[in-house]
């Protein structure tokens, strides 16, 4: 499938936790999104080097994480620190694993993916002196392509704006693989604005996925 360059929301920042992981996938890669005690988020692949276990059935501890089958622990920058059967061995810096660039805007946790010659360093600002309120993640068995459709496309910031249980929202596409993809769905918490109706904006989701997994290829 094709991998276009850019910005991709890969999970509502509420729901990675200090010191927890969880794992993804973005174009069909497998991805680990992890956050560590004092709160800043990390988008790896995930891959320990040492025997391809998955990182995100690892545990964090402090700004490390580290994979659940040997306990190796890698640091923020992806470097391998510690190796526990051989605690004394100073560990090659050859043994790192892959890291992505991201950043956590709009109550959404972004990875840049591709490396474009203009592509800007930070991810999209919306709303990022607004407050917002999180409301859930839809994984669909759908494309991107058909869920930014039936969005109405995305703007250039990589949001689509929609009403969605009597509700506008802000709702960012991921592409898991290339029949599957999630829909991460922030409320923009104004001051001045009525308090979403939470009940309404689940059922409405629902309604949403139905319609969209429904709809003809």
């Amino acid at each position: 499938m094709d991998e276009p360059d850019g910005w991709y929301a890969v999970a509502l920042g509420a729901d990675i936790e200090p010191s927890t992981s969880a794992g993804t996938r973005l174009f069909g890669h497998e991805l680990v999104v992890w956050r560590d005690a004092a709160g800043a988020v990390h988008v790896w692949e995930d891959r320990c080097p040492h025997r391809g276990m998955r990182l995100s059935f690892g545990f964090v501890r402090g700004d490390h994480i580290a994979c659940l089958y040997h306990g190796w622990r890698y640091d923020a920058a992806g470097q391998c620190r510690y190796i526990p059967a051989h605690p004394d061995l100073e560990v090659s810096p050859m043994i790192r694993t892959r890291t992505y660039p991201c950043r956590e805007r709009a109550g959404l946790i972004w990875v840049r993916w591709g490396r474009p010659a203009d592509a800007p360093e930070t991810a999209p600002d919306e709303a990022e002196a607004v407050p917002v309120s999180p409301v859930r993640s839809l994984y669909l068995d759908a494309p991107a392509a058909r869920l930014a459709a039936a969005l109405g496309g995305a703007e250039s910031n990589g949001l689509a704006r929609i009403d969605l249980g009597g509700s506008p929202v802000l709702v960012a596409v991921q592409p898991l693989a290339a029949e599957v993809s999630a829909a991460h769905i922030v409320v923009p918490a104004a001051p001045d604005a009525p308090t979403a109706d939470l009940a309404r904006l689940a059922a409405a989701c629902v309604a949403l996925r139905r319609t969209i997994e429904g709809a003809a290829p």
